[in-house]
């Protein structure tokens, strides 16, 4: 399984470049010392941050009350983050951490979403790392049931949406989150024939051969378009997709096959496809010759919603400073360094956007979910059935 966003970070290149909760409830040594980190980063993000509107991410905020736990031990050494390929930061946002605390991180990547989970799993109480990143909920109940992750309730997550927060004994954070959803070529449609605003939509034979979708058993857009026709129409999302097919939908391994293959963007003929609420910002950031307002648009009622999670790995031997490497993931530092480099936007609620994102996204109101336990259950047969349908 691709992880998300990982074609499209190939393609476009990545530009360079005090949420504290009930303080009763936090030993002092503790408070003070998350006081001084956050209050040193949210500096640093000041100082290095690039051009932002001041516009921050359009979601409630809130969080539940933090437990009292002990103070940790002073860190001491290196700590190890793990993530996903399609992990990116501008130059010196790790650095920032360094200098705020005094410890190292050391990064290493495991492959796609999918295989980073699995190798984790073969080393559960015995990590490679002391922190991962990038475990998203279409992954998530496989990566909790494993046993990966010892539970860590950041005090940052004060100021995190509390829709993103799933699991309820904070074995994991919520970092970012993104919708997958069909985008449409602009010029494509006009009074004659508007763009499509639902599913249904879709598989209306006045569209057929526009759509093109990405084959969800090795493409992670792919699977959260599925999961979003099967959060839609429960039970029926079998006819559903057999209707698409009768529509001439054209399925590709992956997203780069169909934005830059069979969609108009890399001139293909099909004016739909799936991709991400942020790829219209990318088109306007990524454009030669630089255009003023990008070519596409997003059909909102489509999109699924995906979360990416950080966790602290069962077992390290540095928990102090695992747990303030997920403190820093929840800095304006951090969070503010996403968009750009990361195309999704940061789980803090205050986290100031790039104009672009302000500009040219739409988020869904009400995207699709799926309980994680549900797509764990679930995904093999879904995905079996699926080939089924559209490929047999």
């Amino acid at each position: 399984m691709l992880s998300t966003r990982q074609n499209l970070l190939r393609v476009m290149p990545a530009k360079g470049d005090p949420m504290l909760r009930d303080r009763s409830a936090i030993p002092l040594v503790v408070l003070i010392r998350r006081v001084l980190l956050l209050g040193v980063l949210a500096l640093a993000g000041a100082a290095c941050g690039g051009d932002a509107a001041s516009t921050s991410v359009p979601l409630s905020s809130g969080g539940a009350a933090i437990t009292e736990a002990p103070a940790p031990a002073e860190p001491v050494g290196p700590v190890t983050l793990i993530t996903h390929d399609s992990f990116w930061v501008s130059e010196g946002t790790l650095a920032a951490f360094t200098e705020a605390t005094g410890i190292e991180v050391v990064h290493q990547t495991a492959g796609d979403t999918g295989q980073m989970v699995a190798s984790s799993i073969l080393t559960v109480g015995d990590p490679l790392g002391d922190v991962m990143f990038g475990v998203d909920n279409t992954f998530l109940q496989r990566a909790l049931d494993a046993g990966l992750f010892e539970a860590y309730e950041s005090p940052a997550l004060a100021g995190v949406h509390p829709e993103l927060v799933l699991d309820p004994r904070h074995r994991v954070t919520p970092v970012d989150f993104g919708d997958v959803c069909a985008n449409y070529w602009i010029d494509r449609f006009d009074d004659d024939l508007p763009v499509p605003t639902t599913l249904d939509d879709l598989a209306d034979p006045a569209y057929a051969g526009m759509l093109v979708v990405q084959n969800p058993e090795t493409s992670s857009p792919g699977l959260a378009f599925l999961l979003a026709t099967i959060a839609e129409y429960g039970d029926g999302w079998e006819d559903y997709w057999a209707a698409l097919r009768a529509n001439d939908v054209v399925v590709t391994a992956g997203w780069e096959d169909a934005y830059y293959g069979e969609f108009v963007s890399g001139g293909g003929e099909r004016p739909i496809v799936i991709s991400y609420a942020s790829s219209p910002p990318a088109e306007v950031i990524y454009a030669d010759p630089p255009v003023d307002t990008p070519p596409t648009g997003v059909i909102t009622d489509t999109c699924f919603r995906q979360v990416e999670f950080a966790g602290i790995l069962a077992g390290t031997e540095k928990r102090a400073a695992a747990e303030l490497l997920v403190d820093f993931l929840l800095s304006p530092t951090f969070q503010e360094d996403i968009p750009l480099n990361m195309f999704v936007f940061p789980a803090l609620a205050t986290a100031e956007l790039p104009q672009a994102f302000v500009d040219f996204v739409e988020l869904a109101d009400d995207p699709h979910v799926l309980d994680p336990a549900d797509i764990e259950a679930h995904r093999n047969d879904w995905t079996e059935r699926w080939t089924e349908i559209v490929l047999r």
